[in-house]
């Protein structure tokens, strides 16, 4: 343990070094541990807050905690009591009225001392749970003039610690009011250097700063400081607060249950900050919000020194893709295809510049140890940001007939014509992993869209990420709309970004089928569309040309095994595992591949010996791997695909029309295929240009999405004087009839 008269280190400069916080002073206000009608403690916040502390306690960390919530526990007991002597009065005069006041009757410090020793037997509960063992610690503010009781307060709190204590501690507001304000700043030695103790924040802040804790919790029943009282309009959470913030700040009252206001947090705040103790100050009432700001996640407002590095907050980047995407969408659509035209020819001159960064990140990446297919996804090359180009000037030629496309009009009734025009979804995330070629495609797409876009790239692609961005942003910028697009630090938490539901209207998750998952399940307010996963079938018919086949099943399991659209399952129809030596044929082209082939459990049970069986035929390897099984027929194949398949691509092999037909028709995947690769299933290689990931959701678009799923549409309405009214009267009439789009 350190000592406590130690000076301690600089504060954190960002949320990410508190992982490294080793002593933690953490503060509950009333609000957080007060139940909502004041009477009583909320037993699962608090329950949920002890668990945290007691994992960082085991884990080594050093935690004191300053509570509040004794009055509160004992309003609950009193009240009972009062009510208990009130009964008898109520019932000798039915108008008394007194049992209503019941709770406003009572004296707070005589409910403090009542409450004191309940509160402190639940924490002793709570944390016994855990082997935990606690200690209470009551202070007044004499105790801090008076250098003596002073020195053995910090000589206590030092021994507690070095035992493995935690100490809860509490103002003693049985002998003191819950608020006092004194003139004079606390000091010992008579030197302007204390807090005036006037609430349980500035307690905590003291003692914070007097044991060099690395970083205090406050917590309150608010999200954090605000520019302005939260209710009022324009009010905007402050994710970092320094030093010269204070007067961008308007406070507004004080809380309702506890003592300290915002104002007073501030203060207490930015005190501890100047005696090199890192704060944050966040709403209790949030899920593991302690977890959470010691795992580097935006919650609350976190206080540091640093003024260095002023980064642009998240929240306005959006806001700023928001603005750029309007101005994008007021464009030419000869402007915005010259600006994704631009972006294709600065890939090509700008070539050396590009690669030279992709090579920093390969080299880290070999480094690291970042596995092959991986490596290859990393990878740029000459040939790859030429095939890039083309893909975008596709995009261009195509981007003409995009926004404000008439998709149907109608003629209501004399007068009244109504239009339906496709239009920019507003402002995109998409977070890919890996690939930095993605980063130039769906910044294409979203300039020829319209859609303003935030881009998260893999921290492995960095270097590369950030001089593709350049380009981007030198081709946007003759359009003025340099800000729609824009790349989002790796610094940020994913997590941060998902909860952004105000600012972000479709996110698109482009990687690994835990990546999309993993989104899908966190993004609880924003529509995610894509794929979690790209379990690809071909299935061979007993009608397949066979050398077409072997040719088909190469391709796509081989062609790029970890890409979403290759073949994981083959299904052979079971008449050519019995008359024709094809299922040898299969089996000895993939081996020369180097392919790994498993069995399906049917195909296993006629083998007498052969591949091992499948773990799973629901599985997608991303790798030289496959299964294998064997079906009776057609249906019976549709069946596995719906059964074991993903939605995404799938393929039948035969000479029969009618087979094929019917396959096409009852498949319910994204790409159905016909005598064809699964490895087409592509947004280039669908004449898209590009595409911005594959989706096998029902609803908006499904399969490769390009340029087309990244629009919706709105209705726009032309009268004269016309109102509803005169269609109820019978003195207009419908018409209701279709107009020529063109």
């Amino acid at each position: 343990m350190h000592g406590l008269h130690e000076r301690k280190q600089a504060t954190f400069d960002e949320r990410s070094q508190l992982k490294y916080a080793r002593r933690l002073v953490v503060k509950l206000g009333s609000a957080v541990i007060t139940r909502e009608d004041e009477h009583g403690l909320a037993l699962g916040r608090l329950a949920s807050i002890v668990e945290q502390v007691a994992e960082y306690h085991v884990e080594g960390r050093e935690c004191i905690m300053v509570t509040s919530g004794a009055v509160a526990f004992g309003k609950q007991k009193l009240t009972q009591e009062l009510l208990m002597s009130l009964s008898m009065r109520e019932t000798l005069s039915p108008t008394d009225h007194t049992r209503q006041d019941a709770g406003t009757l009572l004296e707070p410090r005589a409910a403090a001392a009542v409450g004191q020793s309940g509160l402190m037997s639940l924490y002793d509960a709570m944390f016994a749970q855990y082997g935990i063992k606690i200690a209470q610690v009551l202070v007044t503010e004499p105790d801090f003039y008076n250098e003596e009781t002073r020195k053995n307060l910090f000589s206590t709190l030092s021994e507690l610690i070095s035992l493995n204590i935690v100490p809860i501690i509490n103002t003693n507001d049985a002998v003191v009011p819950p608020m006092f304000i004194v003139d004079q700043e606390v000091s010992a030695t008579g030197k302007k250097r204390g807090i005036r103790i006037k609430d349980n924040d500035s307690l905590a802040a003291l003692l914070a700063a007097e044991i060099h804790a690395d970083l205090l919790i406050l917590m309150s029943d608010v999200d954090g400081i605000y520019n302005k009282p939260p209710w009022e309009d324009g009010a905007r959470l402050m994710h970092t607060y320094c030093a010269g913030d204070k007067n961008l700040i308007k406070f507004g009252e004080k809380s309702k249950v506890g003592t300290g206001g915002m104002n007073s947090k501030v203060m207490a705040a930015t005190w501890a900050l100047d005696r090199g103790v890192s704060v944050v100050i966040c709403n209790g009432t949030q899920d593991k919000a302690i977890k959470s700001i010691l795992t580097g996640r935006k919650v609350g407002t976190f206080f540091t020194e640093s003024t260095t590095e002023k980064v642009t907050p998240v929240e306005q980047i959006a806001e700023n893709a928001r603005n750029g995407s309007r101005i994008l969408q007021n464009l030419t659509a000869n402007e915005r295809a010259q600006a994704v035209n631009t972006l294709a020819d600065l890939l090509v001159s700008r070539q050396s510049q590009i690669l030279e960064a992709n090579a920093k990140d390969l080299e880290e990446a070999k480094k690291s140890g970042l596995a092959k297919p991986l490596l290859s996804r990393l990878s740029l090359t000459p040939s790859k940001l030429e095939s890039l180009a083309k893909g975008l000037k596709q995009i261009a030629d195509d981007s003409h007939k995009n926004v404000g496309r008439i998709v149907k009009r109608t003629k209501l009734a004399d007068g009244l014509e109504l239009k339906q025009v496709t239009v920019p979804i507003g402002v995109l995330l998409v977070i890919f992993e890996s690939r930095p070629d993605s980063l130039p495609q769906v910044a294409a797409l979203a300039m020829a869209s319209g859609n303003g876009l935030l881009l998260k790239g893999g921290k492995e692609a960095a270097h590369s990420n950030r001089a593709l961005m350049e380009l981007v942003k030198e081709s946007l910028a003759p359009t003025g709309a340099s800000n729609a697009i824009s790349l989002v630090s790796t610094r940020e938490e994913i997590s941060d970004l998902l909860s952004m539901d105000e600012h972000i209207d479709l996110i698109i998750p482009r990687g690994s089928s835990e990546l999309v998952r993993s989104i899908q399940e966190k993004a609880q307010h924003i529509p995610v569309m894509g794929h979690a996963e790209g379990i690809c079938h071909v299935y061979v018919d007993r009608e397949a040309d066979l050398d077409k086949a072997l040719k088909i099943i190469r391709d796509s399991k081989c062609d790029y095994p970890a890409a979403c659209n290759a073949m994981e399952t083959l299904l052979i129809h079971e008449d050519l595992l019995q008359n024709t030596a094809f299922f040898t044929d299969v089996c000895n082209m993939l081996k020369r591949e180097g392919v790994k082939i498993n069995s399906g459990p049917k195909l296993n049970q006629q083998l007498t010996f052969g591949p091992p069986q499948a773990k799973s035929l629901k599985f997608e390897y991303g790798a030289l791997e496959c299964s294998i099984e064997v079906v009776k027929n057609l249906e019976e194949a549709i069946d596995h695909v719906h059964t074991y398949g993903s939605g995404h691509t799938d393929v039948i092999v035969t000479e029969n029309p009618a087979s094929a037909h019917y396959f096409q028709s009852n498949v319910d995947s994204a790409c159905v295929f016909h005598n064809a690769s699964s490895r087409f299933a592509d947004g280039f290689r669908f004449g898209l240009g590009a595409e911005v990931g594959i989706s096998t959701a029902r609803i908006h678009a499904r399969g490769p999405v390009g340029v087309e799923g990244l629009l919706t549409t709105k209705w726009i309405l032309s009268g004269v004087d016309h109102t509803a009214a005169e269609f109820t009267d019978g003195s207009r009439a419908w018409v209701h009839q279709s107009l020529p789009t063109e």
